[in-house]
């Protein structure tokens, strides 16, 4: 079959109804679309708004911010208010003395003041010494009485000034002036019903004002120095406690189910810290279980390959004679069955990795292994013996365990012959408990014998080459190990080690 590509030509259509006016074009593959994008925000921009360390940042200028307009407006409010109970105080002070003034002697007759209220404004103007942008106005018959010379601004209202004159209560208020807002107090001085005089204290604290401003302007511009200083701060910080976030984002990246190698450096005890640590160690469980099933899947392609290979000849020639077909038949089906051991023994392999490999329980010692020994009897005419029954519980998996005794025990069985003797027993050394199976084989042959434990490392003579894997992967599940040495006498003689209170527990300082 061969591909044919079909080129279609559009013509952009137009029409004059103006709910028709589209137009259509339709691009070669590969090729950009032609759409405006104007109204979408750069990936830069985007990314930058998603950023942690932007958002932290946003979040710590915009409470910083807020705790420095609200100290600043606080400040200026109770400056204020300070600035306004002062200048009261300062008020009531002035008609004060010359109240206390006004009702005592003349200290010049020692006489009492009477109707003499000029006597009255003469002494007070020349004992009184006023607060800054303090003034006084006095009024004697309607009209002012030594009027001061002011400076220009300073001047009140003509209107008001006529009404100070005439005034016959006391008044509390301010007015406005070319130098700002003047507070002031007026007293009438009255003998009886006639009046004498008034007197005015005024304030003029818009000069006050205008320097809280300026304290304001002060604190508003140290505010904003202080929030970027502080934000600049905040960025490198946040930058350096984020900094294992943003490892930890980078090496997952990179990890792919062939790139494990890859890990991120944990400084600290923080909760950042923490979480690089339970990253660290999900790696090592991934790359864990992806090498278990790389390995799995390697064991199962490169030893089924044979088996598969020999059944498949095998039925290609398969021809019509009868006892030629059941000969073909029986080697196909034993191959079928090597077959099917072999992925039984791979599987176990793959599961002593899984943290739900093992079923802890206590286990007595002594009747395991005499259960064990009466099931090896079953596997050969051997003389078969128990030896050494030491007593004690262990926290094992009981089938775990009988299923590596017993293939040590069929590895003993391939190494010997009809009557030899095969020994089985139990001991229990420095909180370990060693299960051990001694023959009397050939022993071992080489100077290392760790290989025998390899995968398709051994003869074979178990069937698949595997057996003594799956010991030790047994006996490493439960925090052990298996060993074997050329026993006295001749033969070997293998050891599974295991801890008594089950895997882990000689870190743990128990036993």
């Amino acid at each position: 079959m061969t591909a044919t590509t079909m080129t279609v030509t559009t013509t952009a259509m137009t029409t004059d109804d103006p709910r028709l006016q589209t137009t259509l074009e339709i691009q070669q593959p590969g090729a950009r679309f032609a759409g405006s994008m104007t109204g979408r925000r750069p990936r830069w921009f985007t990314r930058l708004l998603g950023d942690a360390r932007t958002r932290v940042l946003a979040w710590f200028i915009a409470v910083v911010a807020l705790a420095v307009v609200g100290s600043v407006l606080v400040g200026r409010q109770a400056l204020l208010a300070r600035l306004e109970t002062r200048i009261d105080s300062e008020l009531r002070q002035e008609v004060e003395e010359l109240r206390r003034l006004a009702s005592g002697d003349d200290p010049t007759t020692g006489a009492p003041f009477a109707d003499d209220v000029e006597r009255i404004f003469d002494l007070y103007v020349e004992r009184n010494v006023g607060f800054e942008h303090e003034r006084v106005f006095l009024y004697v018959g309607g009209a002012p009485y030594r009027p001061a010379r002011l400076p220009p601004g300073y001047r009140p209202p003509d209107g008001l000034r006529r009404r100070w004159a005439e005034l016959r209560s006391p008044q509390r208020g301010e007015f406005a002036s070319a130098v700002g807002t003047v507070d002031y107090l007026a007293l009438p001085l009255e003998r009886g019903v006639e009046p004498l005089g008034v007197f005015v204290a005024a304030v003029y604290g818009d000069f006050e004002r205008d320097e809280i401003a300026g304290v304001v302007r002060t604190m508003s511009v140290v505010g904003i120095v202080a929030v970027a200083v502080a934000s600049v701060l905040a960025w490198f910080g946040a930058g350096r406690i984020l900094a294992p976030i943003r490892r930890l984002t980078d090496t997952a990246e990179t990890i792919s189910d062939r790139h494990f190698a890859r890990r991120i450096e944990v400084s600290g005890d923080d909760d950042v810290a923490r979480l690089a640590r339970t990253f660290n160690a999900m790696l090592d469980r991934l790359q864990q279980s992806f090498a278990t099933q790389r390995r799995f899947l390697n064991d199962v392609g490169h030893e089924l390959r044979t088996p598969i290979t020999i059944v498949r000849g095998h039925l290609d020639v398969l021809g019509d004679d009868p006892d030629e077909r059941a000969e073909t038949v029986a080697l196909v089906t034993d191959e079928l069955e090597r077959m099917r051991r072999l992925v039984d023994d791979l599987v176990v392999l793959a599961k002593a990795e899984q943290p739900d490999f093992l079923e802890l329980a206590p286990i007595d010692i002594a009747e395991l292994i005499t259960e064990i020994a009466r099931k090896a009897e079953r596997l050969a005419d051997r003389a078969w013996r128990l030896q050494s029954t030491d007593d004690g519980v262990i926290g094992a998996d009981r089938q775990r365990l009988t299923q590596a005794m017993v293939q040590l025990a069929q590895n003993a069985v391939e190494h010997t012959g009809p009557g030899d003797v095969i020994a089985l027993g139990s001991a229990m050394v420095d909180g370990q408990a060693h299960l051990w199976i001694r023959d009397s084989g050939p022993g071992l042959q080489g100077a290392d014998p760790q290989p025998l434990f390899e995968r398709f490392a051994g003869d074979r003579r178990d069937g698949t080459g595997l057996g003594l894997s799956i010991v030790r992967a047994i006996a490493r599940a439960h925090g052990g190990e298996v060993d074997v040495r050329n026993a006295p006498g001749g033969g070997a003689i293998f050891t599974i080690c295991v801890p008594q209170h089950g895997p882990g527990s000689l870190a743990r300082g128990e036993g």
